[in-house]
């Protein structure tokens, strides 16, 4: 019987989901991504060497591995096969392994001028997106005028709706942002261009899962970006433009949710945030410092220096919730090394009351004082290491300690960036 498994980052992002979905890859047959674009940044390092994945699903490293894109991510042509190339230039041919749902929007020029209009207009008090044109991709999803992949296979057609969208879009930049118009006619060409390469991968993404799940294959589901930054869920405003919980899966793939069978939530040993909102344990000091010197925290996509700080349990535990996540990955633990205290958060002190889960939305959040736990560090590397029983006690303290606070038990443990250096405690596709 086939067992499916969703990994989906359980704080803000940048958790190390890359590294997770490649090294769980070998016992599946394809790898499926189901919510946002190419604003996400997954990094996997193999053998020592570095690859970048925005859009195609990381198991993309794996030859014998067909990747996925579900209608409920949003498909830039040029940043898609920008990659593809990029790939390619690497010795991994992904030209004929890709596959897109037809039903997927398309992140077209307009979408990144008006998401640097809009960012430019707030001022300081912009949401920090990465400026790829995500947020107004899904606009026009929600809103009913978005062109789908689908779309490239009728010229004519596509190019139509690009002007009817553009009358209103370029009104807007000119008159209300004060910014300059996009060139329509510049667009469709190189739009339809590269259409070819584009419209040859399209895929009925929902039937052919369903078809080759019933024929016993097994499945990732990768989602992009964390749960903390969650349309509905997350620290809104300050949040990403799609669903990025566990439970998207099923409809931005197009399966039922009897079919995921294990839910795996990435998190750091620390905490780390991109972008603007609140940010309880966040740290200001030389500890903080020293924890993004070490994890090497700059964004994956746009290369900004990521918010670093301590653990936050509260966090996690809704996440937990929200995921309803069967294991926990935790990653980064070798940051940590050499410490003289490592501090956990657990809770929060919210008007002069205790509360155990993060709040909805940021106002609330914002308010929140992180209560600790502090935990006697370890001096002894864990770096590389990859059985349990070799790590540093105190380590091992700290990671039961995380997993309680949580209300999830570990499934595995990252101690470097490649592929080999993980402890697995507990295999997602185990019975």
């Amino acid at each position: 019987m086939s067992k499916n498994v969703v990994v989906v980052g359980a704080q803000w992002g940048d958790e190390g989901k890359g590294k997770v979905v490649d090294w769980l890859t070998e016992k599946v047959q394809g790898v499926v991504r189901f919510n946002g674009g190419h604003n996400a940044g997954h990094t996997l390092v193999i053998n020592g060497n570095k690859t970048v994945l925005r859009l195609i699903p990381s198991g993309v490293m794996h030859a014998h591995v067909k990747c996925y894109i579900g209608n409920g991510a949003v498909v830039s042509p040029e940043a898609l096969l920008k990659e593809i190339d990029d790939l390619k230039s690497h010795g991994v041919d992904a030209e004929n392994r890709v596959f897109v749902s037809g039903q997927c929007p398309l992140v077209l020029p307009y979408h990144i001028a008006l998401d640097h209009a809009r960012e430019a207009a707030l001022g300081d008090k912009k949401i920090g997106t990465t400026g790829r044109g995500i947020g107004p991709a899904y606009e026009d999803k929600i809103a009913r005028r978005a062109l789908h992949v689908k779309d490239l296979c009728d010229p004519e057609g596509f190019a139509a709706k690009v002007r009817a969208n553009c009358e209103l879009i370029n009104f807007l930049l000119v008159n209300f942002y004060k910014a300059e118009a996009v060139d329509v006619e510049k667009m469709i060409n190189e739009t339809l261009a590269m259409a070819p390469r584009i419209t040859s991968k399209i895929c009925d993404v929902s039937h052919t899962l369903n078809k080759l799940m019933a024929d016993g294959e097994q499945f990732l589901f990768e989602g992009a970006q964390g749960t903390m930054l969650d349309i509905d869920h997350g620290t809104y405003p300050f949040v990403t433009s799609s669903n990025t919980v566990a439970g998207f899966a099923s409809p931005g793939a197009g399966i039922g949710p009897q079919k995921l069978n294990y839910i795996l939530g990435i998190t750091k040993a620390y905490c780390t945030r991109v972008g603007s909102g609140p940010f309880p344990t966040e740290l200001f000091d030389e500890v903080g410092a020293e924890i993004a010197k070490r994890g090497n925290e700059f964004g994956a996509v746009t290369g900004r220096p990521r918010r670093c700080g301590w653990f936050d349990g509260a966090a996690l535990r809704r996440s937990v919730e929200w995921n309803g996540l069967s294991g926990l990955a935790v990653m980064k633990l070798d940051v940590l090394d050499g410490f003289e205290t490592v501090r956990l958060g657990v809770g929060y002190e919210y008007q002069g009351k205790r509360i155990d889960v993060t709040p909805v939305g940021a106002e609330m959040l914002a308010e929140c004082k992180p209560i600790y736990e502090d935990f006697p560090g370890w001096k002894e590397p864990t770096f590389g290491i990859t059985k349990w029983d070799d790590l540093p006690e105190n380590a091992k303290k700290y990671l039961k300690r995380l997993s309680e606070v949580a209300g999830c038990p570990i499934a595995l443990v990252s101690t470097g960036p490649d592929r080999g250096q993980t402890i697995l405690l507990h295999d997602p596709f185990a019975e």
